[in-house]
């Protein structure tokens, strides 16, 4: 098997370069009834799918958020620029966490800076993580070519006809290893913050 595997690594590195966010000046200063949030969250992450027919928002979805306390309910049937928000947030944390996880996360922004007149509002925060991430991309593109370089250093000693394929493996497993310790430490974070419910936390 035979795989170029500096054309996936270019690859990979000018699609993280690409990475954006939905900017909060994109989203429109009206309410939206659902079927409007539907399509500007369609419009504005089509990007991140990975199959044509990948569904980034339905009815279905935003109904089971708001009964999951994850979303505010709409206003008049209207969603604020607010709720888009949030969706954006409940997108990115649906891959990796849990409905009740995303719950415990969300709850104190959506309690406290949700519609509110604190001097910190919705918008801002979202803003203000989302420099953050942005500021993140050349760190992160340095550590993807660091575990790129460890995975073809791999399997040198071996001659077999697959030697490429197991490279790409390794490379695969050093970035899904990093995803699960990722996660497991977002999880017992999340395990130490209150339940949305008022219970202790968990331990």
């Amino acid at each position: 098997m035979t795989i170029n595997t500096n054309d996936m690594l270019n690859s990979i590195l000018e699609s993280i370069s690409r990475i954006d966010y939905i900017h909060p000046g994109d989203i429109p200063n009206i309410d939206l009834y659902m079927d409007q949030v539907t399509t500007f969250m369609d419009a504005q992450l089509k990007s991140t799918k990975r199959y044509k027919d990948d569904k980034i928002l339905t009815k279905t979805m935003i109904n089971n958020y708001a009964k999951n306390n994850l979303l505010p309910p709409p206003v008049k049937k209207k969603y604020t620029k607010e709720h888009v928000l949030v969706l954006i947030f409940i997108y990115y944390f649906k891959n990796i966490l849990s409905i009740k996880d995303i719950e415990t996360l969300m709850k104190p922004l959506t309690s406290k800076y949700f519609d509110s007149a604190s001097e910190l509002d919705m918008t801002q925060l979202y803003e203000e993580v989302c420099a953050m991430e942005k500021a993140q991309i050349e760190p992160l593109k340095e550590e993807l070519k660091a575990a790129y370089k460890r995975a073809e250093d791999s399997f040198e000693d071996i001659d077999v006809e697959d030697k490429d394929y197991l490279k790409l493996f390794s490379f695969i497993c050093s970035l899904s290893f990093d995803v699960y310790v990722k996660k497991l430490l977002i999880e017992k974070i999340i395990d130490e913050l209150p339940d949305p419910s008022g219970k202790a936390p968990k331990k």
